[in-house]
């Protein structure tokens, strides 16, 4: 049996960013033969991964990155916001972003295939050995990449990430840069958009907004008798409400509600003595639509404990 040393053991956790113990238990096992000791491990990441697999992971991080007019968005989700602060994870994402950059993939299943840069594995065993050290389910729930003139915002410790793309003569300008900014707090704000232009939205969405617009005024007393031509004409003339609230043009500037943004655009673009356009922006808000599992903690603790509550 081979002779092993605390210096081999913090070697090896070094290597693989594993627990004390489980590196002990690995050398042991692979009879001090390091490489086989990262395999073990490696082997029982997985088996790790594949039990934690089916717990809901709703916390996490989103993130972004520019290089070289590349500007990638992430959305890594952990099961408590505690992983998700930690530098391993932080570290991980960072990653990620590198790959995404790097690689253009389509989608994150073709992302999963990449080699992850920086490391020595692909993303999926690279997941994996996240997944052991780190202790929790971790899932790469999407990514965006946006080429050309962009801004980038992120809110709330990586709670929300907003990525804005445009289209402008004025890039070179400090204060385009101020503007892009400004534009993506909009859209991070409380009432996040939908679309950018009124242009943009689609027909059914319109009908739909109107018919509820119309099923509200028929229960309206006052406008329960009006033929549905004069109710049709009255709806039109409300859906300003409407686009102002899903299209980001029409809303107001939120560091001056005196004006829209559209107008903000217009202002700035003259003021820089050139033409600013915003083509599209891309949200992401952590865990959104993931149903989370609301923990019983009391009980957990009364169960682990033996005490009957």
């Amino acid at each position: 049996m081979a002779n092993i040393t605390a210096k081999d053991v913090a070697n090896l956790r070094a290597q693989t960013g594993l627990g004390m113990m489980d590196c002990k238990k690995a050398l042991v096992e692979a009879d001090g033969d390091v490489e086989k000791a990262v395999k073990i491990l490696r082997e029982k990441g997985l088996a790790t991964a594949e039990k934690k697999a089916g717990r809901v992971a709703a916390e996490g991080r989103v993130d972004i990155m520019t290089k070289n007019g590349v500007t990638a968005m992430v959305e890594v989700n952990s099961e408590t916001d505690f992983a998700a602060k930690s530098d391993a994870f932080k570290a991980f994402v960072t990653g990620l972003l590198e790959t995404i950059i790097a690689n253009k993939p389509a989608n994150v299943a073709a992302l999963m295939e990449l080699p992850f840069v920086g490391g020595t594995e692909n993303v999926q065993k690279t997941l994996v050995e996240q997944i052991a050290i780190i202790k929790e389910n971790i899932t790469i729930r999407r990514f965006v990449i946006v080429e050309g003139t962009t801004s980038s915002y992120i809110h709330g410790m990586g709670g929300t990430g907003v990525v804005v793309k445009f289209e402008t003569n004025v890039a070179d300008k400090a204060d385009f840069a101020v503007y892009a900014k400004n534009i993506a707090l909009q859209i991070a704000a409380g009432n996040p958009p939908k679309y950018v232009n009124i242009e943009d939205v689609p027909a059914e969405a319109v009908a739909e907004e109107k018919a509820v617009l119309i099923a509200q005024m028929k229960n309206d007393p006052k406008n329960a008798n009006k033929p549905d031509n004069i109710l049709e004409k009255i709806v039109s003339g409300r859906l300003g409400k409407f686009y102002e609230r899903v299209c980001l043009v029409e809303q107001a500037y939120v560091k001056e509600d005196s004006m829209t943004v559209g107008a903000y655009t217009k202002a700035t673009a003259k003021e820089l003595g050139g033409d600013i356009k915003i083509v599209s922006f891309e949200l992401f808000e952590k865990g959104e639509g993931i149903e989370k599992v609301e923990e019983d903690y009391a009980a957990e603790i009364a169960r682990l404990s033996g005490v009957k509550q």
